[in-house]
This record gives structure tokens, C-alpha cells and sequence, in this order.
């Protein structure tokens, strides 16, 4: 049970670096070009923002579920990539089906998935309501 937890919380740990690494990058990225940005008109400057902070999620948690299936296959958990990609997508997102399973001895280690996703949506929603409620305020205020 302990090097599961141990385990667990060293990919909950890894994944949430990758996943805040990515949108600090994305978010200084997004202040250096400001001035680049300005040049569009403001559906596109708000299309570009809101889209490209969409596409930075999405690309963080695909890389996080994938870290995850590695790791299952690693650990012996799964043996076949599809299988660990699908389990690791259905765990990571807490929907859990129930069609492919653990055994005991990777249970625990399986679930801190689950807590690496509710985590990592979390800040996920916190940077959506950020960059739209700012978007937002910019463009109505130019208005």
C-alpha cells in the first residue's frame, strides 16, 4: 500500500508540473504578444486567446493520461497500450466504466489517477474562468 501512495503521488506530482508548466508558458506567451495580437481584429485576438488556452489544456491532460497509461504498463498493471491509455482516460477523467480493472496490489495506485485529474481540471477551470473573464473585461471595455 505505501509504495502505491508513494508511487501515486510521485506522477500526481509529475503530471501537475507538466500541466502548470504548460500554462505558465502559455499564459507568459500569451503576455509577450500582446502587441502581435493587436494587430487582429477582436474576434480573432479573442478567438486566438480563448483557443489557444483550449488547446493547452487539452494538449497537458493528453500528455498527463498518457504519463499514467506509460506508467500502468510500466509498473506491470496493464500489459497493453490501448488498454492503459483507455483505463488511464476513464480513471484520469473519474468516469470510471468498470470494464477494465486492477488487481489489489495497484488499486490505490490507480485511483491517485483519479486525484491527479480532479486536481489538474481544477486549476484547468481556474485558468478558463481567468483568461475568458479577462478576455471578456478587455473586449467589453474597448467597446
Amino acid at each position: 500500500m505505501t509504495a502505491q501512495i508513494f508511487w501515486g503521488s510521485l506522477l500526481l506530482g509529475a503530471c501537475s508540473t507538466v500541466h502548470l508548466a504548460l500554462v505558465i508558458r502559455w499564459v507568459r506567451y500569451l503576455n509577450g504578444s500582446a502587441e502581435k495580437l493587436a494587430r487582429f481584429s477582436p474576434i480573432w485576438r479573442i478567438t486566438a486567446v480563448i483557443g489557444g488556452t483550449f488547446a493547452i489544456i487539452v494538449l497537458s491532460h493528453t500528455v498527463q493520461v498518457w504519463i499514467w497509461a506509460a506508467s500502468f504498463i510500466w509498473l506491470g498493471a496493464l500489459t497493453e497500450l490501448t488498454e492503459a491509455i483507455y483505463f488511464s482516460l476513464v480513471t484520469y477523467t473519474t468516469l470510471g466504466y468498470g470494464d477494465v480493472t486492477l488487481t489489489s496490489d495497484f488499486k490505490i495506485f490507480g485511483a491517485m489517477a483519479s486525484v491527479t485529474g480532479l486536481l489538474n481540471f481544477g486549476v484547468s477551470t481556474a485558468i478558463l474562468v481567468a483568461v475568458i473573464g479577462r478576455v471578456l473585461q478587455v473586449h467589453l471595455s474597448a467597446e
